[in-house]
């Protein structure tokens, strides 16, 4: 996928998940358009995996997990991705509500950091499964900088029963 190169770009790990519509192929149109991003280059993406909605009674979420370089600050990355989840036809009405794509900022190097719009290491990651599983899948051994813990032992924590990998 990459097919340009960011040498001094930080590491970074994001989440996509959805519910609405042909997900899989949204996952993979937000991703090429990452990629095609300046100052973006997807490096890895997990498999796909079906798991229970948080919040209110809806349908099953496919969600996975993708690596990043960038070269943009914290703030300009999420923008990035808000503006995907708004071109993916997202509309935020319900909280946990069903959604055609949810990218969240999981790690942004060792960075911590939190305003009001951002908070870094995402929250979710440390009890959230479907967050762990797929990015334990592409990065084992990535030091969650809070807890000083590998995102394998985060998931090693965690019920990851009902994260399902697609076949």
């Amino acid at each position: 996928m990459p097919k340009h190169s960011l040498p001094c770009a930080i590491p970074c790990a994001i989440a996509l998940g959805g519910n609405l519509g042909d997900v899989a192929a949204t996952f993979e149109r937000a991703l090429a358009a990452l990629d095609a991003t300046p100052g973006i280059q997807v490096t890895g993406r997990s498999r796909w995996y079906r798991n229970p909605p948080m919040g209110p009674p809806q349908p099953d979420f496919l969600n996975g997990c993708a690596l990043l370089k960038v070269a943009l600050s914290p703030e300009a990355l999420l923008d990035r991705l808000q503006a995907l989840e708004n071109e993916a036809g997202r509309v935020r009405t319900v909280h946990w509500g069903p959604r055609t794509l949810d990218l969240d900022l999981l790690l942004y190097g060792d960075r911590v950091m939190q305003t009001p719009r951002l908070q870094v290491p995402h929250p979710g990651l440390g009890d959230r499964a479907f967050f762990a599983v797929p990015l334990a899948e592409i990065a084992p051994d990535w030091v969650e900088p809070l807890t000083g813990r590998a995102i394998t032992q985060i998931a090693q924590t965690l019920d990851c029963s009902a994260v399902i990998p697609l076949a």
